[in-house]
């Protein structure tokens, strides 16, 4: 992230625009170390200001704001765009293909009237009442994994053992898809997100996964009875009363599915990492059920597991945080920067400590287009993080073999390994 500077006034700020020689490379390079620098010194410089203007690999030149505030502003914008179909839209890689398949169900692609409708036809299985209604599965899953890991010890990886089956058990839980898929699913999540993946595969991984999932609501939908899960309630719900078709459930599913076992992966094994680092709040978990939830959302802000920026297109010219952006700009809103802004969380941003107060942190994004499984990643997490100080109040690094952090440019940012023993 950002080191702590001195706060510059706009006014001394290099005014550098986007024809400039000395654009910033974006999206940019973990350097390798510590799994918790994003950013190399130059970069982080670099994103010390509000706005940054970059050049993409495609050779599209956009500006990265990086202040909290201006973050929430593009966000709930209707001046910006999410549609990646749009001409002129911001892609570090350019856009997905331009086919029914690709714009079915794809919510994060949508704006407007289109994706609150869209939104509507799931979100009702992601308030807070509905999440709860499952609670017992998910305490139930996450004694299993941890039944699992324990079994692995007195040595183990906790990425292996409990990072990534965990979201993945629940997924194919709440959902309803058969948990002997789970290996499936995560596999292709992993092809269609990893940088190192090449097109063709990617494409394919993605493709693979929409035909499972749409064999499943076409078996859902020709059962006689609705089975009591997510995908049984969204086909009686929805498929059954002709608000939505196959294609559109199984575009929502294919995300939910996705970028909902991706990103809770990573913010298990980074959190662990980070309460081992900090003994005396992961003892705290075991010793003060009052203070799972600061904990919790310290770690979400500090974390905000979305490396790369969310992407924007400007429709009309609009001013942010002082800065004019004309239509047609496109802009990166840096979440995980705008989560350790110093005027919003203090001059010690920069530090861990659930002592702050950081429940309005943008791990899960924020405005139309906010994280819809945010209530449900915030109960696996705060489930499983209690659960792992009291069942291992002995946990601790193994000495002989560091934790492994993925350094490509990808969406999220996690660890691939964390050796651990107790």
């Amino acid at each position: 992230m950002t080191s702590p500077t001195e706060e510059v006034p706009p006014s001394a700020l290099p005014v550098r625009t986007p024809g400039s020689e000395d654009l910033a490379r974006y999206p940019f390079r973990s350097p390798p170390g510590d799994p918790f620098c994003l950013f190399g010194p130059a970069d982080r410089a670099a994103l010390a200001a509000p706005v940054v203007p970059a050049r993409l690999p495609t050779g599209r030149q956009v500006w990265l704001f990086t202040r909290y505030q201006d973050a929430k502003e593009i966000l709930r914008s209707d001046a910006f765009s999410s549609d990646v179909f749009a001409p002129g839209f911001p892609l570090p890689m350019g856009p997905p293909p331009d086919t029914p398949d690709w714009r079915r169900g794809a919510l994060v692609w949508m704006d407007g009237r289109r994706h609150a409708g869209q939104r509507r036809l799931i979100a009702g299985e992601f308030v807070m009442k509905s999440v709860r209604r499952v609670e017992h599965l998910i305490a139930g899953t996450v004694d299993e994994v941890l039944d699992v890991f324990e079994a692995a010890g007195p040595d183990a990886d906790l990425v292996r053992h409990v990072s990534l089956p965990m979201p993945s058990l629940t997924l194919c839980d709440v959902l309803g898809v058969p948990r002997a898929d789970r290996d499936f699913f995560q596999r292709r999540g992993e092809q269609m997100l990893g940088w190192s993946t090449p097109p063709e595969r990617a494409l394919a991984a993605r493709a693979e996964l929409r035909e499972h999932l749409g064999s499943l609501i076409r078996a859902e939908s020709a059962a006689a009875t609705r089975s009591d899960t997510m995908l049984g309630r969204l086909v009686a719900d929805r498929l059954d009363t002709g608000q939505a078709d196959i294609e559109d459930l199984t575009g929502l599913i294919l995300q939910l599915q996705v970028a909902g076992h991706e990103t809770t992966a990573d913010m298990i094994s980074l959190s662990t990492l980070l309460l081992l680092r900090h003994p005396e709040h992961f003892a705290a978990l075991r010793t003060d059920p009052a203070s799972v939830e600061p904990v919790l959302e310290e770690l979400l802000r500090y974390l905000t597991v979305i490396r790369l920026g969310t992407p924007r297109l400007a429709l009309r010219d609009v001013e942010v945080g002082g800065h004019q952006v004309r239509a047609g700009d496109g802009v990166f809103v840096m979440l995980a920067v705008a989560d350790r802004d110093r005027a919003e969380f203090g001059a010690d941003a920069e530090i861990f400590d659930p002592g702050r107060r950081a429940h309005a942190n943008l791990a899960f994004g924020f405005g139309p287009h906010q994280c819809l499984g945010q209530s449900l990643a915030r109960l696996q997490l705060r489930l499983l993080l209690a659960r792992v100080a009291r069942r291992f109040p002995r946990l601790s690094l193994a000495s002989d073999a560091p934790p492994t952090a993925n350094r490509l440019p990808t969406i999220v940012y996690g660890l691939t390994r964390l050796p651990v023993r107790w």
